[in-house]
């Protein structure tokens, strides 16, 4: 079977089971109901309608949390998401927060200000980094790049601040706090260490992105959003595949290949990437193992 084949789910399966894994761990927690960060993406509007067919729609909220860089569309894209699921929602702007902490004064205030004309430039800086040196990769393999700390310390602490203010709700209103993280995310350490991969259940933990995209359709989730470009929303101009320097559909293969420990040419030629890329996957993976793993302890 070829991975293209083997990449795609049955949806009504793979929806049973993730609602009976929301149920139990409801009642295993002896939650009241059910709260996530809605962002207006593709994977929070998926585990939003996982999780009203796990429960009744008034036992789940839904917070939206945009700040001073968030797109224009996050809140009425999120608003969106809410309403075909008939979930409440509380709209939290964490900008003030930031600023207590000083974030919107690390990096020059002026440039990041002019949200369009930084995210061409943002863009364009991407583009033309070549993969083995790109911030991201950068970032998970702890690079010494002084330029990139304050980059870093900058977006980071946005998804940490969310995962706080959901756990403050979670915990007034006894609900338990769903994540929604995906298996690509997951694999390659796309997402921040206490941040978004913070939860008390991940429904989604075990489907690629792509995968995601399948169930979304199935679920429900309105087309504006399916077709979506991804993006953490942290900085302005940077989506999921600029920063990951590869499209989904090809790297979610390219995941999927190395977890049936196929030789990187088979997985190239089928994939239609050079060697080098799956090289790269490779060291992705490798890298995300820091930030992935709970924080060691000394050997007594």
């Amino acid at each position: 079977m070829s991975l293209k084949e083997s990449i795609r789910i049955d949806e009504e399966q793979v929806t049973a089971k993730i609602v009976d894994f929301i149920r139990y761990h409801l009642t295993k927690s002896n939650r009241k109901g059910l709260i996530l960060g809605l962002s207006g993406g593709l994977d929070s509007a998926c585990v939003a309608g996982l999780c009203v067919r796990a429960t009744l729609p008034q036992n789940v909220l839904a917070l939206i949390m945009p700040e001073r860089d968030s797109h224009d569309d996050t809140v009425e894209d999120a608003k969106l998401v809410a309403d075909t699921f008939g979930i409440e929602t509380e709209i939290i702007d964490i900008s003030p927060i930031l600023e207590r902490f000083g974030v919107y004064d690390m990096l020059p205030r002026r440039i990041m200000d002019m949200k369009r004309i930084l995210s061409g430039l943002v863009r364009a800086g991407y583009r033309v980094v070549p993969k083995n040196l790109n911030p991201f990769l950068g970032g998970l393999e702890g690079a010494t790049f002084d330029w990139m700390h304050p980059i870093e310390a900058y977006y980071r602490i946005k998804h940490r601040v969310r995962m706080v203010t959901l756990y403050l709700w979670a915990e007034r209103l006894h609900y338990l706090v769903v994540g929604t993280s995906n298996k690509t995310e997951d694999m390659t350490g796309f997402f921040v260490k206490y941040g978004d991969n913070a939860a008390d259940i991940m429904p989604i933990k075990n489907l690629y992105k792509t995968q995601v995209k399948q169930l979304a359709r199935y679920l429900g989730v309105p087309d504006k959003i399916i077709k979506k470009l991804p993006s953490p929303d942290l900085l302005p101009g940077i989506t999921d595949e600029l920063a990951l320097k590869l499209t989904y559909e090809k790297l979610d293969l390219i995941l999927l290949g190395i977890e049936k420990n196929m030789d990187d040419d088979a997985i190239a030629k089928e994939v239609g990437v050079k060697r080098t890329t799956i090289k790269y996957v490779k060291r992705l993976i490798n890298a995300a193992n820091n930030i992935r793993s709970q924080p060691p302890g000394a050997e007594i």
